[in-house]
């Protein structure tokens, strides 16, 4: 799935209960969680080992406040359904940055 997939998706949908999960364990808000989508600069990647039941698909992208996360989605009728959101680690870091610098 590329950028321009993503950019014909409608809307967010949230599961109730991951509405909240990446707050209480990351401290990322839904907003944050779906401002990457609209970051000029996302690598988006199939998220294979997770995939059994749905295609499942996860990105690296920033917040309006610079804040670099990962996030897991699938796609469900147009709209992208947030699994999970989470601060890069380290080494997704040095992906996103380096992609970053070569474009």
């Amino acid at each position: 799935m590329h950028k321009k997939i993503l950019q014909l998706l409608l809307s967010f949908e949230w599961d109730s209960s991951n509405q909240h999960k990446s707050w209480k364990k990351h401290g990322i808000t839904q907003q944050e969680a779906e401002q990457v989508f609209m970051c000029d600069h996302i690598l988006v990647y199939d998220d294979e080992k997770h995939s059994n039941v749905e295609a499942r698909y996860y990105l690296l992208g920033e917040t309006q406040e610079s804040k670099k996360l990962f996030v897991v989605f699938t796609v469900r009728s147009n709209k992208v359904r947030i699994v999970s959101a989470r601060a890069m680690s380290r080494g997704e870091r040095k992906i996103y940055e380096k992609q970053e610098a070569d474009s």
